[in-house]
């Protein structure tokens, strides 16, 4: 009957249970306050922690600057070295592409750099990090 259980729960693995262990954040708890935050997309959808995850399901998260659209190629539940983290998911190569870029623009202060010499009023500001966030 233990067995039973033990496979259902391998089966069924809450997102920031995956998330945790696949390495993309350090704790639960930090995952946690990332999906609340709207920062973890699941299917294209903002979703609950405990959404059940599933082989072949798209996930988009921001970490730090960076955005990433993975794909869930296995479930675990435990935390273990990076090398097993990598093996749960794929990321799509348009993700890597538009990180590299953006890595690169950032090296070189381009998304930094002001317009010109007048610093940007509120409404600027909003524009500028819209504007930053669909690069």
């Amino acid at each position: 009957m233990k067995q039973d259980q033990k496979s259902k729960t391998n089966e069924a693995i809450r997102l920031d249970k995956w998330l945790w262990a696949a390495r993309f954040y350090k704790t639960r708890a930090i995952a946690k306050q990332m999906i609340d935050g709207g920062k973890v997309f699941y299917n294209g959808q903002r979703t609950k922690s405990g959404k059940a995850v599933a082989i072949g399901d798209k996930i988009t998260l921001r970490q730090g600057f960076e955005q990433k659209d993975v794909e869930v190629i296995a479930l675990a539940d435990k935390r273990k070295n990076a090398t097993f983290a990598k093996t749960l998911y794929l990321e799509t190569k348009q993700s890597i592409e538009t990180r590299e870029k953006n890595s690169l623009a950032r090296k070189q202060g381009i998304l930094l750099s002001p317009a010109s010499d007048v610093k940007p009023d509120k409404k600027q500001r909003r524009q500028i990090r819209q504007l930053k966030e669909r690069i």
